[in-house]
């Protein structure tokens, strides 16, 4: 299959590496002297240090040259940037397929990616969602990796998830396409109060409560916005939440340990110089729950701490002096 991924962070390039070898695979960049420094090296020295290109996959700045052809276009893009990219592919003479990767909600719009998608790209091309627990250093390492490929179209998500599967990267297939990206937006809200949570030192205790809250909250607002409760229990869901806050590779979880050492966001954000999609994301799911009269207590101590500039141990006394309440109501 003749694949273009388009966006070269981390991400990007680990799926690149892992498709490459059964796959034609382009990996596009729009900035030509990081593409120059990657046939050079043969690495992505920026995004993903350490990790060897393999020598099938070809490296374009050139947009036009990397969808020439191709059966399936991977957006890896930021939220961001996804509506301008969208764009680009509309363009193209016939339909392709389109699967997007990114994760959180547009910041104009408050739109989750599916929605941007129907906006953009005409009905004729096939879509959906990749996503579930993945730091982009493991797959680009081939450990093995669980991901969840969702699309309306049951078909087409099974024979796409079947055609990109292999041993290293097992990928299943749902229908609940607003279920996927739910999880996987919420849970870099709730790394980031995993980082709060262990930057204290609270335990692990108190890092398991908050998980299994902050479950609760996602679920709420997924079901409140149409997805389903299994797919919030499953890879893209609770998997996703584990793997974001618990492991050291998590930017999100970084930004709420750095939070809880009083420093500045503009400073962490610096210090990072990666993105990190919670940060955005907490504003979006504060006005979302909001809107739709969600209780996602959580969730919103970080927007107060990311945006009103609260302390992070007050949000967390805050959230402690909470009165208990029936777990599942």
């Amino acid at each position: 299959m003749k694949v273009a991924i388009l966006g070269s962070g981390a991400w990007g390039t680990a799926l690149a590496v892992s498709f490459a070898p059964r796959h034609q695979v382009t990996l596009w960049a729009r900035d030509t002297r990081q593409i120059e420094a990657m046939r050079g090296s043969r690495r992505n020295q920026r995004y993903l240090p350490g990790i060897d290109l393999p020598v099938e996959l070809k490296l374009s700045a050139d947009l036009d040259e990397a969808l020439t052809g191709v059966e399936l276009v991977l957006v890896a893009v930021p939220v961001a940037a996804l509506r301008s990219t969208l764009r680009q592919i509309a363009r193209l003479p016939s339909p392709v397929a389109v699967i997007w990767v990114c994760k959180g909600f547009e910041s104009e719009t408050s739109q989750l990616p599916h929605q941007i998608v129907t906006d953009i790209l005409p009905p004729s091309f096939p879509r959906g969602v990749l996503s579930g627990p993945s730091f982009a250093q493991e797959v680009a390492r081939h450990l093995p990796t669980a991901l969840t490929l969702a699309s309306s179209d049951g078909e087409f998500a099974q024979h796409t998830a079947k055609n990109l599967h292999h041993s290293r990267l097992r990928i299943y297939s749902s229908t609940d396409v607003v279920g996927v990206e739910i999880g996987g937006a919420v849970k870099n809200v709730l790394a980031i109060a995993a980082g709060i949570c262990d930057g204290m030192q609270m335990g692990f205790n108190a890092r398991a409560a908050m998980l299994t809250r902050g479950l609760a909250e996602m679920t709420r607002l997924g079901l409140q916005m149409g997805g389903r409760a299994e797919t919030l229990g499953g890879l893209s869901g609770v998997g996703d939440l584990i793997l974001t806050c618990t492991g050291d590779l998590s930017r999100n979880r970084q930004v709420g340990m750095l939070l809880a050492q009083h420093k500045s966001l503009s400073n962490i954000l610096n210090e990072l110089g990666h993105v990190a999609e919670g940060v955005y994301t907490a504003r979006e799911v504060h006005l979302t729950a909001q809107r739709l009269g969600v209780d996602m207590p959580i969730c919103e101590a970080v927007y107060r701490v990311l945006y009103e500039n609260l302390a992070a141990d007050k949000a967390v006394e805050a959230l402690l002096s909470r009165q208990p309440g029936n777990e599942f109501d």
